[in-house]
């Protein structure tokens, strides 16, 4: 990986700009000379014929490696256009043509720039020196010289600069630069925080985790640049149909220079066909897509997502972590001939060696009942079923009913009509058995994210047709929160090897599915969908890896935004087909009738070009995130 670390936009550095910037003014100021006769004809016929040769560099270049790639570029087209302009002495021509190729370039090179400009444009505040704590000792070292474990500490009005967890001292952070989330958050103790967010009140000391590139930052900043590289199929269609419309414009102008023998005819045919605006439009189409989503928060790891989000008709979404925040409360306790305090005991043998999230909520709530928990001396973890352990001489048991019931643990009927009372309540139930007895269980609610609902109703109204949640509850929890929420369809009693099979099942339907999962226990499911959405994967390396598309951000409302962007930007990729096509036939129509020959054509062709650039630069004031 490049070493993406923030700094100043070298974007006046790079000799490629300086190059096509200095050949534009000169372009630019021989054509006027020209047109107004600034000057002695000869003299600017010789200006323009040398700046002329000089911007034929690039092309030629450009022209040698697609060979080499055994590729047709538009390149090659202008490129032949040039050379019959040299061979005519059409210098106004040839500096037209040159002038649009080097706009369009300096197009290309602005918008990458730009694509990079959007995650650093907060970060100019990022210290060069930071202050570390050494025991009692503080220092302030450069950046570059801060090490995994040192303990950095962030005043307020500061930037942070490194990934790390807070060890000392409460903040208030902004994470816009990062998540695309306006309001600020605090952080205390425990707290995971990423490099260049802003410290806004408050102070830190925190333990480096990550430095340079292996920083959160550094790789979004990596992903954004390698998706913006990425091909969608609509810029591989453009790709052959370019390759193929190349082709027969020669092919065509050969026989109509066969026929007519009308050399400036043909050149003029050649000079309206030869531009390259559909080939630069599309791919800074999708990278300024890639680049506004990424400053709300949401990676789209390639250009080829936005097209296939755009076609999502189908929704299927894990539940727990996804819709829920996956922090399942206990909310009561019930146990039956055992006194509390033991049956809290033996629920923390249980629990103690499991990370499922109702182990941890077990956990959680037996420490504030301050009870002392003991290790299992066995301890085997079945996942979507419970826990069986053995601890001295006994067995215990803990999960779901009919997990127990398997294992021969017997409930009597005012248990079952207890048990089956807090299910009705849409509560979820981890039950405890002893030697072939229920002796208690927990229930558990599961708070609702914050624009759930809003996710489902706004994308319904973006026409996606059905929504699947998938959970592990049972049937009454699902269903309980599929009608909160308003999903048409839910799968309940799921286990976790359950969920590819499913995916297959609904994609063999429905060709174009979208899965939220939480981008590393779906991982599999998320693969094989269409489109795969990651949530909670702030700081997390692995669900930025598992997905399409991470959310950096745990906020479900950037999903419709993140369809109502690529929709958007599909129809202005259209549009401007449309108006390539359009353009190129009036131009035609100019030339077969004689109203502009070789000149004029190249006037023609240079400000048409602009028309689908200009109207690519719509995206950024694109309605999505509007909202």
């Amino acid at each position: 990986m490049k070493n993406y670390l923030p700094g100043k936009s070298n974007y006046f550095l790079d000799w490629r700009i300086i190059f096509d910037i200095v050949l534009i003014v000169f372009l630019v100021a021989g054509l006027l000379a020209s047109l107004f006769n600034l000057l002695n004809d000869s003299f600017i016929n010789s200006a323009l014929r040398i700046i002329s040769l000089i911007g034929f560099l690039p092309v030629i270049v450009s022209v040698y490696f697609s060979i080499i790639k055994k590729t047709i570029s538009v390149d090659l087209l202008a490129a032949i256009a040039l050379f019959f302009t040299f061979l005519k002495g059409e210098w106004v021509s040839a500096a037209f043509i040159n002038l649009m190729l080097a706009s369009a370039r300096l197009f290309d090179r602005f918008v990458a720039t730009r694509t990079k400009n959007i995650i650093n444009q907060l970060l100019k505040l990022r210290p060069d020196k930071v202050r570390v704590k050494t025991g009692d000792i503080v220092s302030e070292i450069p950046i570059e010289k801060v090490k995994i474990g040192d303990l950095v500490i962030v005043a307020a009005g500061s930037r942070i600069p490194v990934d790390g967890v807070v060890v000392s001292g409460q903040a208030s952070i902004d994470e816009s630069a990062m998540t695309g989330e306006s309001e600020p958050v605090v952080r205390r103790v425990g707290d995971k925080v990423l490099s260049s967010t802003f410290n806004e009140f408050g102070s830190l000391v925190v333990r480096v985790e990550k430095i340079g590139e292996d920083t959160t930052f550094a790789k979004i900043v990596g992903l954004v640049e390698e998706a913006s590289r990425s091909k969608t199929k609509t810029e591989k269609i453009a790709d052959r149909f370019s390759a193929w419309y190349i082709v027969l414009t020669i092919v065509g102008s050969i026989i109509i220079y066969l026929i007519s023998h009308n050399s400036n005819l043909v050149l003029s045919i050649l000079l309206i066909t030869c531009a390259d605006d559909i080939a630069v439009a599309i791919p800074l189409g999708f990278t300024i897509v890639i680049s506004k989503a990424a400053k709300h928060g949401i990676l789209i790891k390639g250009a080829d997502i936005i097209e296939r989000l755009n076609k999502v008709n189908v929704f299927l979404t894990d539940k727990t972590g996804t819709l829920t925040k996956g922090d399942a409360r206990v909310v009561s306790t019930s146990f039956f001939d055992i006194d509390k305090k033991k049956f809290l005991e033996i629920a923390g043998i249980c629990a103690i060696n499991s990370n499922h999230p109702t182990s941890l909520s077990i956990i959680d709530h037996l420490k504030k009942e301050n009870i002392d928990i003991v290790a299992p001396d066995e301890f085997d973890e079945m996942p979507g079923d419970g826990i069986a352990i053995k601890k001295g001489g006994d067995r215990y048991f803990s999960g779901k009913i009919n997990f127990l019931e398997k294992n021969g643990v017997i409930l009597s009927k005012e248990q079952r009509d207890l048990v089956d009372k807090k299910k009705a309540e849409g509560e979820s139930i981890v039950a405890i058995g002893a030697n072939g007895k229920l002796i208690g269980f927990f229930s558990f609610e599961d708070e609702i994210r914050a624009n759930a609902k809003h996710l489902i109703t706004q994308t319904k109204s973006l026409g996606i047709k059905r929504w699947i949640m998938m959970t592990g509850d049972n049937e009454n929890v699902a269903r309980r929160v599929a009608n909160q929420l308003g999903i048409d369809e839910y799968i309940s009693n799921m286990k976790p090897e359950d969920k590819l099979a499913t995916v297959k099942k609904i994609k063999h339907k429905d060709k174009h599915l979208a899965m939220i999962g939480d981008g590393v226990n779906d991982a599999a499911a998320l693969a094989l969908a269409d489109v795969s959405v990651a949530m909670g994967v702030k700081g997390s390396d692995a669900a930025i890896e598992a997905a399409d598309i991470a959310l950096m951000h745990d906020d479900l409302g950037k999903i419709p935004e993140a369809i109502k962007l690529s929709r958007e930007a599909i129809l202005i990729v259209k549009e401007n087909f449309i108006i390539w096509a359009i353009s190129n036939i009036a131009g035609l129509v100019l030339v077969f009738n004689g109203i502009v020959g070789p000149d004029g054509a190249a006037a023609y062709n240079f400000i048409t070009d602009f028309f689908p650039i200009f109207n690519v630069f719509r995206i950024f004031k694109a309605k999505a995130f509007k909202i």
